[in-house]
């Protein structure tokens, strides 16, 4: 586990794509849970540990995750998610290259939840939400590209479907149309950076995740100007 900020309040870790954040179907250990055994172990507390989870990462996705160490950073937090208080960057690498080098993505997204699956519509549907994006192209390979992207809205997977819609499926999600998977069975979207005012001192916290160790991933940000 990899931690890429701590204070009293709140613990941010850069996860990997094999994690999930919050426990789920399959039984698995979920982060949050090693989350605590890391602060139980670390401050040598006995009993329970508080460990809060503020947002959550599709576990495909790697990158930051902010969790709550007490009860008041994590109200103050949901409510600052909530509020769109928190400002997260994501890189993609997608296999086709965008019509425009930068844009914004406006679409209307449906959940099935039976398939896990979202799908994006350009006008509005029953039970439909509105879901905007803004990317950029920030580096190219022979045969890959990366993207900046921020998001408006946080839907039901909201990247993954919007690019997909656009025609640049993320590597590896199989799910959106990308046609093999990634070795490691992640695919190439990373949460990489944060920015918002801490929750309770109210000082500006700015936190990057570097990259899974992929050359892929270490050869686009060499290219990046």
């Amino acid at each position: 586990m990899t931690v890429l900020y701590e204070d009293n309040h709140i613990i941010i870790i850069n996860k990997t794509v094999s994690e999930i954040v919050q426990g789920d179907k399959t039984g698995d250990k979920p982060l949050s849970e090693i989350v605590k055994e890391y602060l139980k172990e670390k401050y040598n507390k006995p009993g329970n540990v508080f460990c809060g989870v503020t947002h959550r990462l599709d576990r495909p996705v790697s990158g930051i995750v902010i969790f709550a160490k007490t009860s008041k950073a994590l109200s103050r937090l949901n409510e600052m998610f909530k509020n769109k208080q928190i400002d997260k960057t994501y890189w993609a690498i997608v296999k086709n290259m965008p019509k425009e080098p930068e844009g914004t993505l406006r679409n209307y997204l449906v959940r099935n939840e039976k398939q896990n699956k979202s799908y994006a519509y350009d006008v509005e549907k029953p039970n439909s939400k509105l879901a905007i994006l803004h990317y950029k192209l920030i580096a190219r390979s022979d045969r890959y590209n990366l993207l900046e992207v921020g998001l408006e809205t946080g839907r039901h997977h909201q990247i993954r479907v919007q690019l997909s819609k656009m025609g640049c499926p993320i590597k590896g999600d199989l799910k959106y149309g990308f046609d093999r998977s990634n070795p490691d069975g992640g695919i190439s979207l990373h949460a990489r950076k944060v920015s918002f005012l801490h929750p309770v001192s109210k000082e500006l916290i700015e936190v990057t995740a570097p990259l899974p160790k992929d050359t892929l991933w270490q050869a686009l940000e060499k290219t990046i100007s």
